[in-house]
Parts: C-alpha cells; sequence; structure tokens
C-alpha cells in the first residue's frame, strides 16, 4: 500500500458537458467523489491523500466558474470539516494564500488549526498551487539564505530545496492518479514526484469512486520502484 497518494481531479467540465449540464454541476459532483475517496482511502491505510483542487492557471477561466469554485470550497469547509475532525483526518493547505479573499484565508487557517494534532490520515488540499511557482519561492528562500551567510552556495543539496517546499514534512507521493484520460501532471507536484508511479484512469472525477481508487492501487502494486537501481536479482 503506498504511504502517500496524490491525485489530479480531472475531467469536471466534461462529465457535466456529455450530460448537457452546467459546468457547476460537474464541479458539484466532483466534490461528492472528494468525499467518498477521502473516506475510501482512510478505510484502505492511505496515510498521506494530496488532492489538486484548484492550480495557479486555474485563475484564466470565466469569473462565473471561479465564482462557483469558491464556494464549493466555502462550502466544503463549513459542511465537511466537523466530520473530517472527527474522523481524525489532519488538514493540510499548499499553495499560495495571499491573492484569496480573507474569508477563505480564514477557512484555510480554522481547517488546519482545529485539525493540527489530528493523526488518523492527512489530507493536503493544493489549493491556488504551482509546482513551478512553488520551486521558484523555494529557490529564493535559499538564495536570502545564501546572502545572508547562513548557507554556502556551493553546499546546496536537494534536501535544501526540499525544505523550503510546502509540507516539506511530509513523505513524496507514491503514487499519482489522473483521471480523465489526461496523460500529464500539469504543473502538480513536480519534484515530490520524481520517483512516483503514476496511473491515468479514462474515467472523469465525478465517476471517481472506492472502486476506481482500487484499480490504482492494484497497479501500482504491480510496478517494480527501482528509484534508478537494477532490478532485483532473480527478476
Amino acid at each position: 500500500m503506498p504511504e502517500h497518494v496524490a491525485i489530479i481531479m480531472d475531467g469536471n467540465g466534461r462529465w457535466a458537458a456529455a450530460r448537457g449540464l452546467p459546468r457547476v454541476e460537474g464541479h458539484r459532483r466532483g466534490v461528492q467523489a472528494v468525499r467518498s475517496t477521502v473516506k475510501a482511502a482512510g478505510e484502505l491505510g492511505i496515510k498521506v491523500l494530496t488532492l489538486y483542487s484548484f492550480s495557479v492557471e486555474n485563475w484564466s477561466r470565466p469569473r462565473s466558474e471561479i465564482f462557483d469554485l469558491m464556494n464549493l470550497l466555502r462550502r466544503f469547509v463549513r459542511d465537511d470539516l466537523a466530520e473530517l475532525h472527527a474522523s481524525g483526518v489532519r488538514v493540510r493547505i499548499i499553495g499560495e494564500r495571499a491573492n484569496l479573499d480573507p474569508d477563505i484565508q480564514s477557512l484555510i487557517e480554522e481547517s488546519e488549526t482545529l485539525t493540527r494534532d489530528n493523526t488518523a490520515m492527512t489530507l493536503v488540499v493544493a489549493f491556488n498551487y504551482g509546482s513551478r511557482q512553488e520551486i521558484v519561492h523555494a529557490a529564493q528562500r535559499l538564495a536570502r539564505e545564501v546572502a545572508s551567510g547562513a548557507l554556502d552556495a556551493d553546499n546546496i543539496t536537494a534536501g535544501d530545496l526540499t525544505r523550503h517546499l510546502y509540507a516539506s514534512d511530509l513523505p513524496d507521493p507514491d503514487l499519482v492518479i489522473r483521471t480523465s484520460g489526461e496523460q500529464r501532471l500539469s504543473n502538480f507536484l513536480l519534484w515530490q514526484a520524481a520517483y512516483a508511479e503514476l496511473v491515468f484512469l479514462p474515467l472523469h472525477w465525478p465517476d471517481f469512486n472506492r472502486a476506481a481508487l482500487e484499480q490504482a492501487l492494484d497497479q501500482f502494486r504491480q510496478r517494480e520502484r527501482r528509484f534508478g537501481g537494477l532490478r532485483k536479482a532473480g527478476q
């Protein structure tokens, strides 16, 4: 069983379009898929689940869709936070917060503060997130350490950059799942997913359920993870 599973939740709009429904209905059904996936992940023993919910590139979408997405986030936190807390789920949010509405920032802080001591599972929500932006910010912090004399530029290691990433205390993802059939990472955990196994599923996110998660886990178990090394002797 992978310790850390990350999911690119893709296909809400296409799910809705295929049914002649507005895009917001696809996003609403996507929230339902989030609920069932978090529950299934906890039951299956996954310790860290990261969900890519809103990227920095998503701000280019129509204002009406962004408005709907923000309201869905507000509703999800208000309706589901108590249950997540009761289930022992720790909530972490990764991404930039400075340009978010004050009430969204408050909801994020409330979610993390209320659940910070929970240990059953960690739910990481990548919101207003972009991996290149994250890496750039980590490099800027390293540059400031070098400028202050706290760090020698010639001695910078991969670990030094890692410690400046969001949620650097969590393990790297073992498995990255993407729904909707698209086969790319779309600026998601580019540094952390260096040795993750990738599974691409043809179904859209609103149709994702426990059976789909177990299918991805079955594919993961069939892989041999060598991390750049050779096959084990006798294989």
